[in-house]
């Protein structure tokens, strides 16, 4: 995964530190939350899959592939 070192001031940090405390997550969870909440407010798709459903357009029909039929037991083909 891709890293990037960020600072914080020492009173952003504390903040920070007491909110994962309050919710008992990570600072890695909060990150990825901010981030996707920052996505979202700009219009950005979070992910490839959300980014190839927008392309395709809202009339765009989701076509299931037939299911593969298995073959009977006790039947043999010639």
């Amino acid at each position: 995964m891709p890293g990037k070192r960020v600072q914080f001031d020492p009173e952003t940090w504390n903040a920070l530190d007491l909110l994962a405390r309050d919710q008992m997550k990570d600072f890695q969870e909060l990150a990825d939350e901010a981030f996707r909440d920052l996505l979202h407010k700009h219009g950005r798709p979070p992910s490839l899959k959300e980014a190839l459903r927008r392309s395709a357009g809202v009339t765009a029909t989701v076509h299931p592939f037939p299911a593969e039929k298995k073959p009977r037991k006790g039947t043999r083909k010639p």
